[in-house]
């Protein structure tokens, strides 16, 4: 595997970003398009509705999952807050969102300290921003 870095981060799942995303698309298209070549039947519309449902079900999946991933990163960094923070920073790890904190996973433990007040001092909100900012990534292949 790669050495991970802000470059090469996102993480792809093949079998979903590259089949089932495109299939359910495509059937929820064809769906359409069969349901106004049948002018617009009753099954026609059931067709368009499951397939609806289909796409629905699979996006609420997957970002089910991100979310419950990102309630495990926000409890984990706030561990590694609470242990790596200078005392004046410890009063306000509760002041760091949920965004910040899923940035600020890829901080190594040395400069996670400095990056921590300048998000607090500067209001960095982007996660782009703030994982731009990585000096020494601390890699995470451990990801929905």
């Amino acid at each position: 595997m790669a050495e991970q870095n802000f470059a090469n981060h996102v993480r792809w799942v093949p079998g979903y970003h590259f089949f089932v995303v495109p299939v359910l698309t495509l059937n929820f298209g064809w769906s359409i398009y069969r349901w106004k070549v049948s002018g617009f039947s009753l099954d026609g519309f059931i067709a368009v509705l499951v397939a609806a449902g289909l796409v629905g079900l699979s996006l609420n999946a997957r970002f089910f999952a991100l979310a419950v991933q990102n309630r495990v990163i926000r409890l984990e960094e706030r561990m590694r807050l609470e242990r790596l923070l200078p005392q004046d920073l410890k009063a306000r790890i509760a002041e760091f969102t949920c965004g910040q904190l899923v940035a600020m996973r890829f901080a190594s433990d040395a400069e996670l300290p400095a990056l921590a007040r300048k998000v607090l001092a500067e209001n960095i909100q982007s996660g782009k921003a703030i994982k731009q900012l990585v000096q020494n990534w601390r890699a995470d292949y451990l990801r929905a």
